[in-house]
C-alpha cells in the first residue's frame, strides 16, 4: 500500500510541477522545479527506495524508444557521422582525459576509480534539455544533440562497467573491453531489430484482416521497448541499444500508418502522456534522493578530515574539465565535417562558435549516470562494498545538478544569439510541400471536371451535385494555393491579405459554433435528454473538427 500512495504522490506533483512553472514570474526550467520539489519532499519525509535496475528497467526503455521513434530517419542519416563521432570516439576520449584529470584533482581515487566516474558520467541526456532549447534553435542541433544522446549512452556504460570491474579486480584488457563493447552493441541492435521486425509482421497481418482495436495496438506498442530491452539484457548485450535500435525498426517498417486515425490519434496522446510522466517522476527521484546523498557526502568529507564545502569546486571543476573536452570534441567533429562538406560540394562552412558553445552547454547529465552510479554495490553486514561509492555517488550527482543549472543559465542567452536563418528549414520545407499537395488535388479535381464535362449530354442530379462540389472544392483549394504562394520578397499582396483575414474570421467562428454546441450538449445531458455515452461521442467528434480548425489555422500564413 505504501508504494501505490508514494507512486500517486509522485504522479500528483509531476501534474502539479508544469502548472507551477507557469505561475513562477522566472522562466525557470521544468526539470529544476521537479527536482526542488522532491527536495522539499524528502525534506518533508517522503523517503523512496531507489533500485538502480528497476528505474533503469521502467523508465529508460519507453524513453529511448520514443526518442528513437520521433528522431528524422533523414536528418539522422545525413547527420550520422558527427552522431557516431559523438557518441563513441569522444566518450571514449572523455573517459580516458577526464579520468586522468579526476585522478589529478582528487588523488585519493585510483586511476580505474577515475575512470570509472568518468565513463558514467559521459552520457548526455538530451530529454533534459529539450525544453530549455526553444524553438528558435537550428534543427541540426536539435538533431545532432538528440541522435548523441540515443547512442552514447550504451558506450558510456560500457567504459563504466570496464572500469568498475577493473576497479574491484584490478585487472583490465583492452581487448577484451573492445571486443565485449562490439558484441554489446551489434547484439542489441540486432535484438532490437528483430523484435520490433517481428512485432510489425505480426501487426501487419492482423491489420490486412480487420482486426485495428486502438487500445491493444497502443497496448502491445508500449510493451515493445520492454520486450526488446529484457531480451537483450538476458541475452547479455545491450538493452539500451536495443530499445533505440526497436524504436527506429519500428518507424521504419510504417506499420502505425496502416492503422485507422483513432489508433494513430490516441497513440501520439499516449506516448506524450508518458514521455511527460517518466521524465517528470526521474527528476523527482533525483530531487528526493539529493539530501540523503548530500548527508553522504558530507559525512564522508567530515570523515576524512576535509571541509565539506571542498566537495563544491571539485564538483565544478570536473564538469567544467568536461565542457572543454566536449567543446574540443564538438569543434574537430564538425570542422572535420565541413572540410568533408568542402571535398563533397567544393563549399567551406567553418562551424559557428556560439553553435559550438551551445553544444557544449546542453550536454547535460541525467538519468542514465543517476542509475548506473547508484548501481555500484553497497557495503552490507559480511559483504565488502564497491570503494570510495558514497564520494563517486555524491561527485556523480553534483555534476548531474551543476549541468543542469549551467544549462538552464547559460543556454537562454546562447540560443537567443544564434542565427536561425538557412538552418532551419522546416517551415519553409512544409510550404513547400502544402503547395505541391495543394496542386496535386487541384489536378485531381480538374481531370474529375473534364471526365465530367465529356458527359454534358446527359441530365443527372447526382452528377450535377459533384459538378458543384468539384467547383466549391476547386475555388478553395485555388484560395489556399493563394495564400501560401508569396512573391519574392516574402509579402503578400492586398487580396491575399483580405482572404487570409477572412479564413481566420470564419476559422474563429466555426470555434465558437462548437463551443456553443459543447453547453448545449452539456444542458442536454444534464436534462437526461441524451445519455453519457452518447455525449461522450458527441464530444469526440467535436474533438476532432476542432483539431482540424486549429491545424488550418496555424497553416495560415501570418499577416499585418
Amino acid at each position: 500500500m505504501h508504494d501505490v500512495i508514494v507512486g500517486l504522490i509522485l504522479l500528483s506533483v509531476a501534474a502539479a510541477s508544469s502548472l507551477f512553472s507557469r505561475l513562477l514570474p522566472l522562466a525557470i526550467p521544468l526539470p529544476l522545479i521537479q527536482i526542488a520539489l522532491g527536495v522539499a519532499g524528502s525534506v518533508a519525509g517522503l523517503h523512496v527506495a531507489l533500485d538502480p535496475d528497476m528505474f533503469m528497467l521502467l523508465f529508460i526503455p519507453p524513453l529511448l524508444f520514443g526518442d528513437a521513434f520521433r528522431m528524422p530517419t533523414r536528418e539522422f542519416g545525413q547527420l550520422r557521422g558527427i552522431i557516431f563521432a559523438l557518441a563513441v570516439p569522444l566518450v571514449l576520449a572523455t573517459t580516458l582525459l577526464c579520468g586522468y584529470a579526476l585522478h589529478w584533482v582528487v588523488p585519493v581515487l585510483g586511476l580505474p576509480l577515475c575512470f570509472a566516474l568518468a565513463g558514467v558520467l559521459s552520457p548526455t541526456d538530451a530529454v533534459a534539455v529539450d525544453g530549455m532549447l526553444g524553438a528558435t534553435v537550428p534543427r541540426r542541433i536539435v538533431h545532432v544533440l538528440d541522435g548523441e544522446s540515443l547512442l552514447n549512452d550504451a558506450s558510456g556504460l560500457v567504459c563504466f562497467r570496464f572500469a568498475a570491474a577493473a576497479a574491484v579486480t584490478g585487472a583490465f584488457s583492452l581487448r577484451a573491453a573492445l571486443l565485449t563493447f562490439g558484441l554489446l552493441a551489434l547484439g542489441g541492435i540486432a535484438i532490437g531489430v528483430v523484435v520490433c521486425y517481428v512485432a510489425a509482421r505480426l501487426d501487419r497481418f492482423l491489420l490486412r484482416r480487420g482486426y485495428d482495436d486502438p487500445p491493444t495496438q497502443i497496448t502491445f506498442m508500449l510493451l515493445l521497448p520492454f520486450a526488446a530491452y529484457l531480451l537483450a539484457e538476458a541475452a547479455g548485450c545491450s538493452g539500451i541499444l536495443a530499445a533505440v535500435a526497436g524504436g527506429m525498426t519500428a518507424k521504419l517498417t510504417g506499420v502505425l500508418q496502416e492503422t485507422q486515425i483513432t489508433t494513430r490519434l490516441q497513440a501520439r496522446t499516449v506516448w506524450d502522456m508518458v514521455n511527460f510522466i517518466f521524465n517528470s517522476i526521474i527528476f523527482l527521484l533525483l530531487g528526493l534522493q539529493l539530501p540523503e546523498l548530500a548527508g553522504s557526502g558530507i559525512a564522508l568529507a567530515r570523515g576524512a578530515g576535509t571541509s565539506p564545502w571542498l566537495l563544491l569546486p571539485v564538483i565544478v571543476a570536473i564538469h567544467l574539465a568536461m565542457c572543454v573536452l566536449r567543446f574540443g570534441g564538438l569543434w574537430i567533429v564538425l570542422v572535420l565535417d565541413a572540410l568533408h562538406a568542402r571535398r563533397e560540394r567544393g563549399t567551406m562552412r567553418w562551424p559557428a562558435l556560439r553553435a559550438v558553445l551551445v553544444g557544449t552547454v546542453a550536454g547535460v547529465r541525467g538519468a542514465v549516470t543517476l542509475a548506473a552510479v547508484l548501481s555500484l554495490p553497497q557495503a552490507a553486514l559480511g559483504q565488502v562494498g564497491f570503494p570510495y561509492r558514497d564520494l563517486l555517488v555524491t561527485l556523480a550527482t553534483g555534476v548531474i545538478l551543476v549541468s543542469l543549472l549551467m544549462a538552464s543559465l547559460l543556454l537562454p542567452w546562447l540560443v537567443a544569439g544564434l542565427e536561425r536563418g538557412q538552418d532551419d528549414p522546416r517551415e519553409r520545407e512544409a510550404d513547400w510541400a502544402r503547395l505541391v499537395l495543394l496542386r496535386t488535388m487541384i489536378r485531381g479535381m480538374r481531370d474529375e471536371q473534364a471526365t465530367l464535362t465529356a458527359r454534358a449530354g446527359t441530365r443527372d442530379e447526382a452528377r450535377e451535385m459533384r459538378v458543384e462540389i468539384i467547383a466549391r472544392l476547386m475555388q478553395e483549394y485555388e484560395n489556399r494555393l493563394a495564400q501560401l504562394q508569396k512573391d519574392g520578397d516574402g509579402a503578400a499582396t492586398a487580396a491575399q491579405i483580405g482572404s487570409i483575414r477572412r479564413m481566420r474570421l470564419e476559422l474563429a467562428l466555426r470555434l465558437t459554433n462548437l463551443r456553443a454546441s459543447r453547453i448545449e450538449l452539456r444542458n442536454l445531458r444534464s436534462a437526461q435528454y441524451v445519455n453519457d455515452e452518447t455525449e461522450s461521442l458527441l464530444l469526440q467528434e467535436m474533438d476532432y473538427e476542432e483539431q482540424v480548425y486549429r491545424n488550418r489555422a496555424r497553416m495560415l500564413p501570418r499577416v499585418p
